[in-house]
């Protein structure tokens, strides 16, 4: 069963008096449960196509569907609904709010979908266990490493149980073996908990994991290769 379908999507940005065509008539289908990554050059459109799928940017043409949701018949608050309970999203500057604790970070989703202070504090210690940061509760950003605080992006993603996880760059900013660490854990999640995740990537280490690897050229798959099992 396909959790994402893109049929016919075109995306074309002004830049000035110049148009730029990030995503030109592409069409893609994701099953459910995959490792996926997206690669291609700087400009070859793979973010652009990851935040159309995430709802947080809307094609000029073409149909999406995320999780058996057409994204264009969607309102915004239906697409705030979708990203909050359905979509986890790893941005490549963690963009962790920096008064908060990493505990405090992992459980703001549950805030904001209402789950109740003592399970959100629970859910939040365990899957911080989970991607082994256990003895960082309490600290806030600026006191964890790179590797540390991606970890907490991670955590914070996949804790509300989301249908998807879109990472845009996720080991952009991180040394190989942190980089390594970090792509075994998100693969033990995708194992485990059935969490289909989608890469955004210039890095050959997030391609070898991938178990099907989509090369974008100039807002086109040019290549799209299942790796065997």
């Amino acid at each position: 069963m396909n959790i994402v379908e893109c049929t016919n999507v075109t995306k074309i940005y002004e830049q000035g008096r110049v148009k730029v065509t990030a995503l030109d008539d592409l069409s893609l289908s994701i099953e459910r449960g995959s490792f996926v990554a997206l690669a291609g050059p700087s400009g070859s459109g793979k973010t652009t196509l990851l935040n159309i799928v995430g709802g947080l940017d809307v094609p000029d043409s073409g149909q999406v569907v995320v999780d058996g949701n057409a994204l264009q018949d969607m309102t915004p608050s239906q697409l705030a609904n979708l990203r909050l309970h359905k979509v986890g999203f790893v941005f490549q500057s963690y963009n962790l709010i920096p008064v908060l604790s990493a505990v405090e970070n992992v459980e703001f989703v549950m805030l904001l979908q209402g789950v109740p202070p003592r399970e959100r504090r629970e859910r939040a210690m365990a899957i911080l266990d989970d991607v082994g940061l256990e003895n960082t509760y309490h600290r806030r950003p600026a006191e964890l490493s790179g590797g540390q605080q991606q970890r907490v992006a991670v955590a914070r993603a996949i804790v509300s149980g989301p249908s998807i996880v879109l990472a845009d760059e996720p080991t952009a900013n991180l040394d190989s073996k942190t980089g390594h660490g970090l792509l075994e854990m998100m693969k033990e999640m995708n194992e485990r908990k059935e969490v289909t995740f989608i890469f955004s990537t210039h890095d050959r280490m997030v391609m070898d994991y991938a178990r099907r690897l989509i090369q974008i050229r100039d807002g086109r798959i040019f290549n799209d290769q299942l790796k065997p099992a």
